[in-house]
Order: structure tokens, then C-alpha cells, then sequence
């Protein structure tokens, strides 16, 4: 995977429908993946399993489920059928989740860290033996019966929206890769990827998540991604990889532009040493500007 697009709908009369025709308009333009992000509405991994059957031509994705609130033994069983149904196409993106997620299960945000290493541990046992006999601190998975999909080859890759230390740390030992949002050039290159390359015994995936559209309307475009993107700045870890940047706000780290503009911008991510590059709010400027922000996407895939 090399380029891809995040996809979300709003106001429409069926969300599923919606995401599928956008899916394939996307791939009809060269784009080559697409992301989902896991809300507190659609299922993001029921979702792309229907996308990647759908719409073949595409690798997908999620980004991210949050492992408070989730156990391994039910996200091992979402994942494997996405990957059977996508016949190897899926991607399994998880986060360590935030007070605002925890406080939605009515679950305490308590050790992430520790919640994070033992929900990886339980969940690639699952998936690589099909069984699991885990007992952590906080997690026990010991499936009486066994976990394996048939079709649910290969194993599905995981992947953590990890960008403080010691989540890199753990995603490094535990997971085949990062799935960084927010995270501009200079975070990626001087703190991501080293971490997270010490950690790992081989080189991860490194999938930036970039918010981009290529538009006349710069001025317009950029006070819409103030507004929409003003959430992420009261999160904290998502703060803190902002000022890494030397960024005041999360719209300050958009690519916003003509074509070459938002191309250069992405030249720098892989740069910087993403291996990956997911273009996310490229419905910012509307229809006519999403569709030539995966124009672009589909020739530079083409080109590479």
C-alpha cells in the first residue's frame, strides 16, 4: 500500500451505500486504498469488509478502534471476517482511545499503556494460532473453542494510531506498524520513526494520516479544517504532536492547494519516512474538489 484516501459520509439517506459508491468513484480515479474510521455509529470493520468486497480493487482499512471498551477475542473475530471477505485486502487499525472514548463505556482511562501491550499480546496470539491462553492485569482471553476464519489469509496485518513514546514502544515490539494523525514532517522523521523502528525487530509500516484537499479556494478551505479539525487540539495527544510541529492549530498541518502544492506536501511525509500516506477531509471544499484531491492521488499512484 502506498497512497490511500480516509472516507466518511454526512447527511446522506444510507450511510453503507454512500461510502461504497464513494469507494468506488475513488478507485475509478487510481486510488488504490481506503481508511474508515471507527465512530460510535457504523462498524468500521463490518464496513470495509463490505467496501473491499464491493470495490476489489481496493486495499482497506480501519483507523482507528479504540481497545478501551473492546475485548480481543470480539476484534480478532471483525477482523479475520473482514479479511476473509476481502480475500487478504484489510488492514486492522486500533488506538489506545482517550478520557472522551473511555467515558462512553463508562470505563475509567486507567494505565493505556498497560491496556495496550496486553491487548496486542491477546490479539496476535489469536490470530497467528487461532487460539489464545492470556492472563494479564487487565485483559484474560481463553477462547474455549478455536478463533481461526477460514479465508483469513494472511494473517491481518495490525497496525496503532501510536505517537507518544511509550505507545511507539509497545506498537514497535507488538504490531506491524503506526498509523500517525497529526503528525507533520519534522514529528515524523525526529520522533515516530525512530521510536518506533528501535522498538521493532522489523522495518514497520509508518501510514501518515494527512488532511489535504487540492482547491482554488485556499482561504475558504483553510477556515472550514480551523473549524472542523479545532476537536483534535483538546486532545492531548494530539496536541502535543501539533506543538512538535511548531504548529499552533491542527489546520496549520493541512495540505491545502493546487496540485503541486498538496504533491510536494506529500513528497515530504514519505520524506520524512512514511511508508504509507492516507489523505483524510479531502471533502473540505465540497464534491468538485474531492474529486481532483483523488485525481491527483490516482496519478501520483500511477507514477510510483
Amino acid at each position: 500500500m502506498t497512497l490511500g484516501v480516509a472516507l466518511a459520509g454526512a447527511n446522506v439517506t444510507n450511510y453503507v451505500d454512500e461510502i461504497v459508491e464513494q469507494s468506488r468513484a475513488a478507485a475509478a480515479l487510481g486510488v488504490r486504498s481506503a481508511w474508515f474510521g471507527q465512530r460510535m455509529d457504523y462498524d468500521s470493520p463490518a464496513l470495509a469488509a463490505i467496501v473491499g468486497r464491493d470495490v476489489p480493487e481496493l486495499q482497506v482499512g480501519t483507523s482507528a478502534i479504540p481497545v478501551i471498551g473492546r475485548h480481543p477475542l470480539v476484534v480478532a473475530a471483525q477482523a479475520q471476517t473482514a479479511q476473509a471477505a476481502t480475500h487478504g485486502r484489510y488492514h486492522l487499525g486500533l488506538a489506545v482511545g482517550s478520557t472522551f472514548t473511555a467515558g462512553a463505556f463508562g470505563l475509567p482511562f486507567d494505565r493505556p499503556i498497560t491496556r495496550l501491550r496486553e491487548f496486542l499480546t491477546g490479539l496476535r496470539e489469536l490470530l497467528e494460532t487461532g487460539t489464545a491462553d492470556f492472563h494479564g492485569e487487565l485483559l484474560t482471553a481463553t477462547p474455549p473453542l478455536p478463533t481461526t476464519v477460514a479465508g483469513a489469509r494472511p494473517r491481518v496485518p495490525i497496525l496503532v494510531a501510536a505517537m507518544g513514546p511509550q505507545a511507539l514502544r509497545v506498537t514497535g515490539e507488538l504490531a506491524d506498524g503506526t498509523l500517525p494523525y497529526l503528525a507533520g514532517p519534522k514529528t515524523l522523521s525526529a520522533q515516530i520513526v525512530p521510536a518506533i523502528t528501535r522498538a521493532a525487530e522489523t522495518a514497520p509500516r509508518v501510514v501518515a494520516f494527512v488532511p489535504a484537499v487540492v482547491t482554488s479556494d485556499i482561504e475558504g478551505t483553510r477556515a472550514r479544517a480551523v473549524e472542523q479539525l479545532a476537536f483534535y487540539e483538546q486532545v492531548p495527544s494530539y496536541r502535543r504532536v501539533i506543538e512538535l510541529e511548531g504548529a499552533d492549530r491542527a489546520a496549520d498541518l493541512a495540505l491545502i492547494g493546487d496540485e503541486e502544492t498538496v504533491a510536494a506536501g506529500i513528497r515530504r511525509y514519505y520524506d520524512a519516512g512514511a511508508t504509507e500516506v492516507v489523505l483524510t477531509s479531502t471533502d473540505l471544499a465540497g464534491a468538485a474538489d474531492q474529486r481532483r484531491t483523488w485525481i491527483l492521488l490516482g496519478e501520483l499512484e500511477a507514477g510510483r
